[in-house]
């Protein structure tokens, strides 16, 4: 599926290939919900990152977070204007890059199951609406984006 996203003010627009575009995984970390997640998580889709198209590429500015004392490898791509979140990457898995559902404008499919991870660094504010089929982790999941969408058959 081509997802295609922005920035809020416009200055950067891009194009991705994702054949996981469900937006189910919902992170509650405290790097995600800061940078992110204005409900207290953010969502991060799984892409080709051979396929990323960028337009305004130069209206881009990167952010590595630290984690315990060491910086990360992920790059949280930012737009330098209007603050907007659009996509992570991190080069230790050059072939997947995160789109953030809130930069996409094409519209995404409804996931018939979400996944909440990293429960264990959330805000004490956030209230977690999870259905008893929904998934819960207080860190990582126990599946990929990828195997999600293969357990579920939704691939794209």
């Amino acid at each position: 599926m081509l997802l295609k996203g922005s920035c809020h003010c416009q200055a950067v627009t891009f194009s991705v290939k994702s054949h996981h575009p469900y937006p189910f995984n919902r992170c509650y970390c405290s790097i995600c919900r800061k940078t992110a997640g204005g409900g207290g998580y953010a969502i991060n889709l799984g892409a080709d990152s051979s396929t990323l198209r960028v337009s305004g590429e130069e209206h881009i500015t990167i952010y590595r977070a630290v984690i315990d004392g060491e910086e990360s490898t992920g790059e949280r791509h930012f737009c330098q204007h209007c603050a907007s979140a659009l996509w992570v990457y991190d080069p230790e898995w050059p072939e997947l890059i995160h789109p953030f559902a809130s930069a996409l404008d094409t519209p995404l499919p409804s996931p018939p199951k979400k996944t909440h991870m990293m429960l264990g660094s959330k805000a004490e504010w956030v209230e977690v609406n999870a259905p008893i089929q929904d998934k819960c982790f207080y860190a990582y999941p126990d599946e990929s984006l990828a195997e999600w969408h293969q357990r579920l058959g939704l691939e794209k």
